[in-house]
């Protein structure tokens, strides 16, 4: 196998059997031994096809043939039953094949499903060592990095209580934590990330985004939107057979589609849509504009950044790992979202007027400071963000080491699918280049959006105005 691939699957099948009676469990054994003992052909063969014929075999993999090369983020996507997580174990060699052959380059790191690989009479320690041993580490590499493992799962004094004991969350942080810390090669994820709280879901997806520079990522999920964010290619397994390999939107676009029809009919087209050309809109126009407090000049803002040819501030929290070692203080205090009364709130509605606000302490070099934020979805996607750069070439701020600061951002929060969401904090100063970044606060709020209407997309905007009437009927010539 090349060193350029990780996996190769070649005409991959799996069946498992099953049978109608007990009875022809017995039969079957009966048949293939008389089969195999006797010195006719045309009567071997008779009491094989006689044997063969008391089971039954489902084909859950039907000659499976695909190549990733290292350092892709692979897709693997389908209904229940399409054998998605049969390929997962035969891949991960848990399970054997019936038919084909499956080759991996380099250490495998899985979390298949829940609890897979944990001994519920054991405790969570002790686990940890288990499988880590598992993973292909020594127990002295385990030593080093227990204290790393135990805090990555933040389940606190659960560490030392049997396993049985744990929730569906606990398990998978412990599952997680331990395959964060094996130095794999290969990481692959079946539907995990879709059990536990929004703040471990967001160390997930920092981990994955970090290990996706370097390593190998196989992940199954019915989460469309995972799939997209996280993955380059998609393969999509329909009843054991390879149904399509390619770019992950088209893909995700095409199974979608083949659904719908499936459900709507042959005649019906998910993504296709009337043309309304001819259509005129029949919105009433706002008869009185509407007032902000603190508004931004957006112009002058695009002028501004036109200025910088390296990254703002903000990107940063898009990408916190290009921090370094240059966070050296804790500065930032408090973080608080309120609504326009002034009052902490933990969940939004699209379309509400909020305001963030960053309590820090100053960074004391002499430097005006700069504060950034950027609100995420679930799987550390960013949406949304802004610094205080242009707030401050504005009217610059001078203060002593003893001046208490606050940053505040009012915006109008936009329409997102339900859901939690995280906003990311991150203090500097310098300029909107980020020459000096100080303290960044990963998850600083972790926010609930419930919206009254469906987002299209990862966001939705609020509409000014909605209409519906009857078109008057084109005359044709």
């Amino acid at each position: 196998m090349s060193s350029d691939v990780a996996i190769r699957a070649a005409a991959v099948t799996k069946g498992f059997e099953s049978y109608e009676r007990p009875a022809n469990r017995l039969k079957r054994s009966l048949f293939g031994l008389l089969g195999a003992l006797s010195p006719l052909p045309s009567l071997r063969s008779l009491l094989l096809q006689r044997a063969q014929s008391c089971v039954r075999t489902f084909w859950a993999l039907k000659g499976v043939d695909f190549e990733i090369t290292r350092g892709e983020t692979v897709g693997i996507i389908g209904r229940n039953g399409s054998g998605k997580s049969t390929l997962l174990q035969i891949i991960c060699g848990t399970l054997a094949p019936t038919g084909g052959d499956v080759q991996t380059e380099g250490r495998i790191a899985a979390l298949l499903e829940l609890g897979s690989g944990f001994d519920v009479e054991y405790t969570g320690r002790e686990n940890i060592y288990m499988n880590g041993q598992l993973h292909g580490l020594t127990r002295e590499q385990i030593d080093e990095r227990l204290d790393e493992i135990i805090a990555f799962a933040d389940i606190g004094q659960f560490i030392d209580q049997p396993v049985k004991t744990y929730s569906s969350g606990m398990f998978v942080r412990l599952a997680f934590a331990v395959i964060a810390h094996v130095d794999a090669d290969i990481l692959v994820i079946d539907e995990a990330l879709s059990v536990g709280d929004a703040f471990f879901t967001q160390k997930c997806m920092r981990f994955l985004r970090r290990f996706q520079k370097t390593g190998t990522v196989l992940f199954v999920s019915h989460d469309s939107a995972a799939v997209r964010s996280l993955c380059e290619r998609v393969i999509w397994l329909d009843r054991g057979d390879l149904r399509q390999s390619g770019d992950a939107n088209e893909v995700c676009t095409n199974y979608f589609e083949a659904f719908y029809r499936q459900q709507q009919g042959d005649g019906a087209s998910w993504t296709s849509s009337d043309d309304l050309s001819d259509v005129k809109p029949h919105a009433s126009p706002l008869t009185e504009p509407v007032e902000h407090d603190h508004t931004v000049d957006q112009r002058q803002r695009f002028v501004t950044t036109l200025r910088h040819a390296t990254p703002t501030l903000s990107t940063y929290c898009i990408d916190p790992h290009s921090l370094g070692t240059r966070q050296t203080k804790t500065l930032i205090e408090a973080v608080h979202l309120v609504n326009e009364k002034g009052s902490p709130i933990s969940w939004v509605v699209g379309g509400e007027r909020v305001l963030l606000q960053v309590r820090f302490k100053h960074p004391g070099d002499g430097q005006t400071p700069i504060v950034a934020f950027y609100m995420k979805d679930r799987l550390g996607q960013p949406l949304f963000g802004d610094d205080t750069s242009l707030a401050q070439s504005q009217s610059p701020t001078g203060a002593d080491t003893h001046s208490a600061f606050v940053a505040e951002f009012m915006f109008d929060m936009p329409i997102l699918p339900p859901g939690d969401y995280a906003i990311s904090v991150l203090l500097g100063t310098g300029t909107a280049s980020a020459s000096n970044v100080l303290h960044c606060l990963h998850d600083a709020l972790i926010v609930k959006s419930e919206s009254p209407s469906v987002a299209t997309g990862l966001v939705g905007q609020p509409m000014t105005n909605v209409a519906l009437y009857v078109r008057e009927a084109v005359e044709e010539t």
